[in-house]
């Protein structure tokens, strides 16, 4: 789940685990966030329409899209935009989304950078901005990288409200596990049991923020679900290679959590004996660089697009050694995929950030190995493609984890 870690107004997490509760009867609350829900996905999935159309395609009333159109516009949620261009019977008038009122941001830590990125409720960006990041060891009590997060927080959350948006929430994206706001473990960082939630909407000092801490292949998949370009309800597994080896899973159209929201950690498969290589030593980012690229320590650099770039480029010109590397890359992931693929049938893997980079050499060998060990049959099993999302999808999906809650009918509170 995406855990809170601030002062602000609680808020229902992203859960998706199935309960056992007896079903309650709905009230009318309920049921007219329901339809709110029906009303903006329409909007978000088929862009602006007139009332009539959305009665039409969604099964309501008009008296009720109008009464609930009525809503959203007041709580600019929805913006007129003009007639419509209907060459039989009085135009109407088209409804779009409206961006105006409200945006929420993403912070996405890698061990030596930080990304901050904001979006409106539209789904237009505000900012994208990088930074260079010490993240130091949790033995320190990784005092300054908390520092560092909150006052790039805090530039955006300025920068955005200067846009005449109000922030409805801050989410951080960070490699590893994490329970109720506390980083458990993240061995890509060296941390080990910061609260980082707790600490950083203290220092932020901003009551009503909603801030929360997830693991950044989670808030990639969700990334992935809503602008992806998937059809609604996807089950679709994301995989990446930025911080370790890890996987975003979502099943039913919800991220998948488990019992305490450890899930994903896919690079940390191995069989055979003690001391055998993982998914992450045979199939990882670092360890592929480190064998193609014999000059090149992963560790030292700041940041390994330069080199994964470089490694593109010797595979283009036909260089055998970096074609044979990145396929045997491409083995060792499928088999690692395949795994996921029997648990949990996912209809599509994406395959993110660096591995989207190299998956024109990747991805060939990963497709046969992942066909060859899924027990389901090819129209059963999942497709493997490569994200468009770009290097910042677990920013873009921190922000929007706050956002898809108004798009399930939770409005935000009036001030």
């Amino acid at each position: 789940m995406i855990q809170r870690g601030g002062t602000g107004r609680p808020r229902a997490e992203l859960d998706v685990k199935t309960t056992k509760a007896e079903p309650q009867p709905a009230d009318f609350a309920d049921v007219r966030a329901t339809n709110l829900a029906v009303v903006l996905r329409h909007l978000r999935v088929n862009g602006p329409s007139s009332r009539a159309s959305i009665a039409a395609s969604t099964g309501l009333n008009k008296a009720t899209v109008s009464s609930l159109t009525s809503d959203l516009i007041g709580q600019r949620l929805l913006r007129e935009t003009g007639l419509s261009g209907n060459r039989i019977g009085r135009p109407s008038t088209v409804l779009a989304l409206d961006g105006s009122a409200y945006a929420a941001i993403g912070l996405q830590v890698a061990a030596d950078s930080l990304t901050a990125l904001a979006v409106d409720f539209a789904g237009d960006r505000l900012l994208l901005w990088h930074r260079a990041f010490d993240g130091e060891p949790a033995t320190t009590g990784a005092g300054r990288a908390v520092t560092a997060i909150t006052a790039l927080a805090q530039r955006a959350a300025v920068r955005v409200r200067q846009q005449g948006r109000r922030v409805l929430g801050l989410t951080v994206a960070v490699p590893g596990l994490v329970e109720d706001g506390t980083v458990r473990l993240s061995p890509p960082l060296g941390w080990s049991d910061v609260d980082l939630g707790g600490r950083l909407a203290g220092s932020l000092r901003q009551p009503g923020l909603d801030v929360a801490v997830a693991n950044h292949a989670g808030l990639a998949a969700l990334a992935e679900l809503r602008h992806g370009g998937h059809p609604a309800g996807l089950d679709l597994t994301y995989v990446t290679g930025a911080a370790g080896l890890e996987a975003g899973i979502v099943a039913d159209g919800r991220l998948l959590l488990g019992a305490r929201g450890f899930t994903g950690q896919i690079g940390r498969f191995a069989l055979g004996p003690a001391g055998s290589p993982t998914l992450q030593d045979l199939a990882g980012i670092e360890p592929l660089v480190r064998r193609t690229l014999p000059d090149v320590d992963p560790e030292a650099l700041t940041d390994l697009g330069p080199a994964v770039e470089q490694l593109a480029v010797l595979a283009r010109s036909g260089d055998a050694g970096a074609v044979a590397a990145l396929r045997d890359t491409g083995c060792h992931l499928g088999q690692g995929l395949a795994l996921v693929a029997n648990l949990v049938n996912p209809e599509v893997i994406v395959l993110g950030d660096h591995y989207a980079s190299l998956a024109e050499w990747i991805v060939p060998a990963a497709e046969a190995e992942l066909a060859r060990h899924t027990l389901a049959p090819a129209a059963g099993g999942a497709r493997l493609v490569a994200s468009a999302l770009g290097r910042h999808a677990a920013a873009l999906g921190a922000a929007v984890s706050h956002l898809d809650r108004i798009d399930t009918g939770h409005l935000p509170e009036t001030r």
